[in-house]
This record gives structure tokens, sequence and C-alpha cells, in this order.
């Protein structure tokens, strides 16, 4: 009676150290990817059919500044001049604030070396909205929008 006791908890142990291992393997998978985020869209362009936009965040707000990154592709769709792709990476910081939403999160891309720095309103959590450098909400901006992939 007491080896089936004995038998019987040990399995139940052995169900439970499987199920506490399984979601916590996936918490550190999600972690993973709650770090780096994707987004795109398309932006107007005077001269061609649109400015095809891929933005990814690396890190976390709360990181540490240097372990903010990012990488930002532009690329023109059948522009007459054919420029060349635009590429930078550096560095992103989180800034507080709009003159119209003082709780508005903004998110500042400063690239490495030359480049214009990029600042984009978080519209929510699948959404950032090109803004400009006074953190003012262009007219059309829903056309500026990028969303999470």
């Amino acid at each position: 009676m007491q080896f089936r006791s004995l038998l019987a908890g040990s399995a139940m142990l052995a169900l439970l150290a499987g199920c506490a291992a399984g979601p916590t393997d996936q918490r550190e998978d999600a972690g993973m990817t709650a770090s780096q985020a994707n987004y795109q869209g398309t932006l107007p362009c005077r001269n061609c059919d649109g400015i095809d936009l891929d933005v990814t965040l690396v890190g976390e707000e709360m990181s540490a500044p240097e372990e903010r990154t990012f990488t930002l592709d532009a690329t023109y769709r059948n522009h007459p001049q054919t420029p060349p792709d635009e590429n930078y990476a550096g560095n992103w910081e989180v800034l507080t604030g709009t003159p119209s939403d003082p709780d508005a999160t903004v998110y500042e891309l400063t690239p490495n070396g030359d480049g214009q720095i990029y600042y984009f309103q978080r519209i929510d959590e699948r959404t950032l909205e090109l803004i400009d450098p006074e953190r003012r909400r262009f007219e059309n901006g829903e056309m500026l929008q990028l969303q999470r992939q």
C-alpha cells in the first residue's frame, strides 16, 4: 500500500515538474520576442508611389540606453530618379509627452553617423506614427503609420 502511494506521489511530482517547466520555457521565448519589435508601412511620396519603411527596435523601454538599438530601411517605389535605399542603424530613446498629449510615448531614433533623427509616437501596442521633431502629429497622420509585424 505504501509502495503504491509512493509511486503515485512520484508520478504526480514528475507530472507537476513537467508542467511547471513548460510555461517557464514559453515565457523565456516570449521575452526574447518582446525585446525586438518590427514595424512596417508605406509613407506617401511626392515623386513616387510611396516609401516602404521597415523599422526594427531592439531592447525594452526600461533597458539601458546603449541596449536600445534600431535599424531603419527606406525603399522608394517607382521614383523617377531611382535613389538608393536608405539604411540606418543607431540607438533609440523614450520620450514622454507631446504638445497635445502630455502622456504620449515617443521614440526618438538617432542614427549612428549621418542621417536625420526620426520621431515616432506610439499610438497603441501595434502602431507607430511618424511625427515632426517638435513632437507634433501631421494632419495626415494616419498615412504615416507603421504596423507591428
